[in-house]
């Protein structure tokens, strides 16, 4: 999916716009028993208690694409014939209506999960969705040939005690302390199946959500989809990282890193000014050229190359936001930690004087110390 499919059912998340009828769900204690059960309409309930329902589903579809939001692949073979995907696609062609069905997702769900002992709600919503024909001009032209896509959403949301707090009492006239009962948290993770490709039902995909890129809660990946595990945006950075202080060795240099760094920053920032509805992806080979281009010879720049293809596999399509951290520059020594604007990164130097290694960083404007305008001409 890329960023215009993923807006356009996010819009859809509204009590006017939505075709989601009814929610479903359970209520899960920390031992992994089911408290209570939810079964119930949006349409006769309060529309503000509605509205958190479609909210709390709508945030499964929150974040960034390939770091919050990650495609999930199902092989032919589960597609053609297995447990897995046929209970996905018995959930979505029943519209979540059929209960042994749901009680077995809950099931595989509840026995998978591990949220360290915490209560959790498992949601589900069903939607139906008339997509309307587009022209050329990015026009909706519902009158030309819709296509309707069948999805549901489900998310699983932390439930925490309410904090104490003081509270007005009408009828009193007064504050006292009070407590409010379980406060349902935003999802901790959750998918939508099946994917919306080319505005259109892919069930060869579904696309999972994860509140922490670093956490995919694999076991509940394992559990559901069964699929082979993608690497998580921290994985990605760690991995990247390796492949380039291994195959550089010593002449990892601070200028090296800072010009990839820069040049990586610069495609993340083309790309997002150029609205591309497509999630911005690099190969290893165009990865190598960079580092070629940064300064890295041949043979340093074929040892990047095949650690990449260790270390992601080969053929892997890298999104450079999981890279790098295009907002901070960070230098760190043992002793002391330095975060620099990435924009100004090129004004740090390294240098031996004395016999003794420096970074150095030029003072020509103000400088200040916790806030306090220092002068640092040493006179």
């Amino acid at each position: 999916m890329n960023q215009k499919e993923l807006n356009e059912l996010r819009r859809r998340f509204r009590a006017d716009r939505s075709a989601i009828s009814r929610v479903y769900g359970c209520y899960v204690n920390g031992s992994g028993e089911i408290i209570s059960y939810i079964d119930s309409s949006l349409g006769a309930m309060p529309q503000e208690e509605s509205e958190k329902y479609l909210g709390l589903l709508k945030k499964s579809l929150s974040g960034t694409l390939g770091k919050n939001l990650i495609d999930i692949v199902f092989s032919t073979q589960q597609v053609a014939d297995s447990e897995e995907h046929r209970l996905l696609m018995g959930l979505r062609d029943s519209s979540l209506a059929d209960s042994a069905l749901r009680e077995a997702f809950y099931d595989k769900v509840i026995h998978a999960l591990d949220l360290e002992g915490s209560n959790y709600l498992i949601l589900l919503g069903h939607d139906v969705y008339d997509v309307p024909y587009r022209g050329k001009d990015d026009e909706d032209q519902a009158d030309a040939g819709d296509q309707v896509f069948s999805y549901f959403v489900c998310c699983v949301c932390p439930v925490k005690a309410g904090k104490p707090a003081l509270g007005y009492f009408p009828g009193e006239n007064e504050f006292h302390s009070c407590t409010p009962g379980q406060i349902v948290s935003q999802p901790e993770l959750g998918f939508l199946f099946p994917a919306f490709d080319d505005r259109a039902a892919n069930i060869y995909n579904a696309l999972f959500y994860a509140r922490k890129p670093e956490q995919l809660h694999q076991e509940f990946i394992d559990a559901v989809f069964r699929t082979e595990p993608p690497m998580s945006a921290a994985e990605q950075k760690e991995a990247f990282e390796g492949a380039l202080t291994e195959s550089l060795g010593e002449k990892c240099s601070l200028e090296l890193v800072q010009a990839v760094h820069q040049e990586l920053r610069a495609r993340i920032q083309e790309h997002k000014e150029s609205h591309d509805p497509e999630p911005l992806a690099l190969t290893a080979g165009e990865l190598g050229r960079i580092l070629s281009d940064c300064g890295a010879d041949e043979q340093e720049s074929k040892a990047f190359l095949a650690k990449c293809g260790e270390r992601f596999g080969e053929g892997a399509a890298l999104a450079p936001a999981n890279l790098i951290d295009s907002r901070r520059f960070e230098v760190k020594t043992d002793e002391v930690v330095l975060n620099i604007d990435p924009e100004h990164s090129a004004l740090v130097e390294t240098r031996i004087i004395g016999g003794r290694k420096y970074i150095l960083i030029p003072a020509d404007g103000e400088v200040s110390v916790n806030g306090i305008s220092v002068d640092v001409t040493g006179e």
